[in-house]
């Protein structure tokens, strides 16, 4: 396992540069081609999530919302942070930050167009990268690819650091065995995902909003009773960022490592949440770009910074060569700001948390296998496999379940990013199409014919 280990990590030392490089590039590209989208359409985006769906028994826009944060909202969010503090130095959060207002911009092209090359299958919508990359660039081959390194990516490998987080907090908090915590889990998952998108949905849509609400009560709580330490914490962030500071690991590992947890939390550019954004039944695919580019924001600039202050308002991450990190490293920092209580509280926000991602994965890597091949017998086949990898994940260490994770969502990230850049003309005009409707005081409703160069956009042809 170490031999496999040490393949792993000299791989990850070649792709994690091609990756930061990428997510830049194209993040600064369609900012400023999109005449910075994020910002100037940033309170569209509060109006978007709560449009009502047009047909009853559809996916709704934030239903949609809900499924991508399931996958969002997770490890990363607590033990990535953590992480990316004891790897990349307290800078590696100013990086976040960075990585995730330019990916909001991406965020928004890719699920856009996740929604305007849709399909219906079985009465549901489905979508994703592979659809648009078969149908925009008309490349079924490149789209097969890109769904088989989503399947293993997401049911696989991030489910096995799901399961990892879960069980390294419940062992520290509750000594549980790991092998019974992740067997456990495999279970709970099984009978939710063998339950469809709809019990997907419905599932995520009461849990994720309620975990987040406890979980932001607490961080909130503690930041307003140390706010007289926040201006320091900034300071802190900011110094170290940019080597102001002795203990600056520099700019350039931060930056790498920030880049790498801030695209594991938020996804922006990995291809993953456009799958989710095309189950939404909405009158305009710019709305659904409005409601994923939000969830950028939402995860990495409140979640991951709520816990990065609760981190920083402590010097536990100073001693965490000792042996204390990851999410382990969030409950004792908590602990000491409100109590022993914080312990089995973090757990239990980890297991909601990583359990909505483990379903919202899930759900990624089955609607990925559709688009190769219909049928049940892959797909039960592929529950099952998804099953045994919680389990494997809740056994294996920390820094392998982490390095295979930034391996993988290296490849789809890559691909998924020239895919959008070349299909970036139809975007751009589709963007232009919402923003003429709202500037004359409609609600936007998208006909393909009215964007010039656009095919095989049979949904908006109903």
């Amino acid at each position: 396992m170490d031999a496999f280990h040490d393949f792993i990590k000299s791989i990850n030392g070649v792709t994690s540069y091609i990756l930061v490089a990428a997510l830049i590039s194209v993040g600064l590209y369609f900012t400023f081609r999109s005449n910075f989208v994020q910002f100037r359409l940033f309170p569209e985006m509060f109006r978007a999530i709560t449009e009502k769906k047009t047909k009853k028994g559809e996916v709704s826009a934030f239903q949609a919302f809900c499924i991508s944060a399931a996958s969002r909202v997770g490890a990363a969010n607590i033990s990535g942070v953590a992480l990316a503090i004891v790897m990349g130095g307290p800078g590696a959060i100013f990086w976040m930050w960075v990585i995730a207002i330019i990916g909001m911009a991406t965020g928004f092209i890719e699920s856009m167009l996740g929604q305007v090359y849709k399909v219906r299958v079985d009465g549901q919508f489905r979508g994703g990268p592979a659809y648009y990359i078969e149908r925009a660039l008309g490349k079924r081959w490149l789209g097969v690819i890109f769904a088989v390194l989503i399947a293993v990516t997401f049911g696989f490998i991030f489910n096995s650091l799901q399961a990892n987080t879960i069980a390294v907090a419940f062992e520290n908090a509750f000594q549980f065995n790991p092998l019974v915590v992740g067997i456990i889990i495999s279970l709970a998952v099984g009978v939710i995902i063998f339950g469809g998108i709809r019990s997907i949905s419905v599932f995520s849509g009461i849990v994720v909003p309620i975990m987040a609400v406890l979980y932001l009560g607490v961080v909130g709580f503690v930041v307003v009773t140390n706010a007289e330490a926040i201006p320091a914490v900034f300071s802190l962030i900011v110094g170290n960022a940019f080597g102001f500071q002795e203990a600056s690991v520099g700019i350039f590992a931060g930056l790498l490592v920030g880049a790498q947890r801030g695209l594991f939390s938020n996804e922006a550019g990995m291809g993953s949440v456009p799958n989710a954004a095309a189950t939404a039944d909405v009158s305009h695919p710019a709305k659904q770009g409005l409601v994923q580019s939000l969830g950028v924001f939402f995860d990495t600039i409140i979640i991951c910074s709520a816990t990065a202050f609760v981190i920083l308002l402590t010097d536990v991450y100073s001693f965490a060569s000792e042996g204390v990190n990851g999410v382990a490293l969030t409950q004792e920092s908590l602990s000491l700001l409100v109590g022993d209580w914080a312990v089995p509280f973090i757990a239990i926000a980890i297991f909601f948390f990583s359990f909505t991602s483990l379903v919202g994965n899930y759900y990624y890597g089955e609607t990925n296998l559709a688009f190769i091949k219909e049928g049940t017998g892959w797909l039960q086949v592929y529950r099952l496999a998804v099953m045994g990898m919680i389990v494997f994940g809740s056994l294996a260490s920390i820094g392998l379940v982490w390095d295979m994770a930034d391996v993988f969502m290296a490849f789809t990230t890559v691909v998924n990013l020239i895919s959008i850049v070349l299909i970036s003309k139809i975007a751009l005009a589709v963007i232009n199409d919402y923003v003429v409707q709202r500037k004359a005081g409609k609600n936007p409703v998208f006909k393909s014919k009215n964007i010039p160069g656009l095919k095989n956009a049979d949904t908006w042809d109903e």
